[in-house]
């Protein structure tokens, strides 16, 4: 099972539930932690083979992650919890996986915030995710998870979440960061799934002005979708969570606490 915290209100039921993208892990929600656990029970876990989840040794022998099982990881731990419905709160990946989980699970998910969410892949990024196939192993996967935040957070001030994924990652083994790079191989089709399929599940978009990868195609969808909503901070990235945090917090706790 995945490693996690529980953080419990003393008096709200509602729950929310963060779920980190690829590379990272539960730490990097230290700046929402505080803010979130004054109106909500919260629950932070590490998905497979990042933070304090270690590879079990199922996986040792299994060279392919499938989105589905990742996300199914996630239920295990709502099960146990005897969470029946939470409102989750993504970045970058997160957010495909919390999609997924809604469109598995749709009665479990109460709202959906999706922080620098990918719900396209570009032609420029579709070319780095071949060349990364390509390479991912026979160069150091520091040298691509690095490249890649780079090109994701090129700007100055995208520097600190540059640094911190950098951190983070350097906890994953290489084997574990070439199980998820393959999950790229399913990635258009799911995506294109879900920008054909109106979930009518209330859900938050927020972007960075400066997310210039995947802003596009979420202005898309939110257009096309009915009870999406979208807000673009200013100055920002990729990882609105850590670049802007108590604008992100006070965006979030609003549209969750409206929900």
């Amino acid at each position: 099972m995945l490693n996690y915290s529980v953080y419990r209100h003393p008096k709200n039921v509602a729950w929310v539930t963060f779920v980190h993208g690829a590379g990272g892990s539960s730490s990097i929600w230290f700046k929402q932690v505080r803010e979130f656990r004054k109106h909500f029970n919260v629950l932070l876990l590490d998905l497979r083979g990042h933070g304090n989840s270690k590879p079990v040794l199922k996986d040792a022998f299994n060279s392919k992650y499938t989105f589905d099982s990742i996300t199914e990881d996630i239920v295990e731990v709502i099960d146990k919890e005897k969470i029946e419905k939470s409102h989750f709160v993504g970045i970058s990946l997160g957010t495909i996986l919390i999609r997924n989980l809604a469109e598995k699970h749709p009665g479990r998910v109460s709202s959906m915030i999706m922080g620098g969410a990918i719900m396209k892949l570009n032609f420029r990024s579709q070319v780095l995710m071949k060349l990364g196939v390509v390479f991912k192993s026979v160069i150091p996967y520091m040298f691509l998870y690095k490249f890649f935040a780079f090109i994701i957070m090129p700007k100055k001030n995208h520097k600190k979440s540059r640094l911190l994924f950098a951190n983070e990652a350097k906890k994953l083994y290489q084997k574990e960061f070439v199980r998820w790079f393959r999950l790229t191989s399913e990635i258009n089709p799911l995506l294109r799934f879900f920008r054909a399929k109106d979930i009518k599940i209330p859900t938050l978009y927020v972007m960075g002005e400066e997310d210039y990868l995947f802003l596009p195609s979420v202005q898309k969808v939110v257009l096309a979708h009915q009870l999406s909503h979208l807000f673009v901070i200013k100055n920002s990235g990729h990882v609105v969570n850590v670049e802007q945090p108590e604008v992100f917090n006070k965006e979030t706790i609003s549209f969750i606490e409206q929900c």
